[in-house]
């Protein structure tokens, strides 16, 4: 249970600086449905493409590896 200054603060936070409220745990408690949440910031542009780049980079490694190990097995 939040108090009326936490809740201010979190929509606050929301509307602002552009932070997004996380679902993190749901669960039944006497009839009532408890959620504990969490506040989270999303990636900035730059950490996607890095992102991006490195999945890219693992899927390249893992056909290289495919291809390398079908030219030794063939041998």
């Amino acid at each position: 249970m939040l108090h009326n200054e936490q809740i201010a603060k979190l929509i606050g936070k929301v509307e602002r600086a552009g932070y997004t409220l996380v679902p993190l745990d749901m669960h039944y408690t006497r009839g009532r449905i408890k959620v504990q949440i969490g506040l989270a910031k999303g990636k900035k542009q730059y950490d996607k493409r890095a992102t991006e780049r490195e999945k890219d980079w693992k899927r390249e490694q893992g056909s290289l590896m495919k291809k390398y190990v079908k030219t030794q097995s063939s041998s």
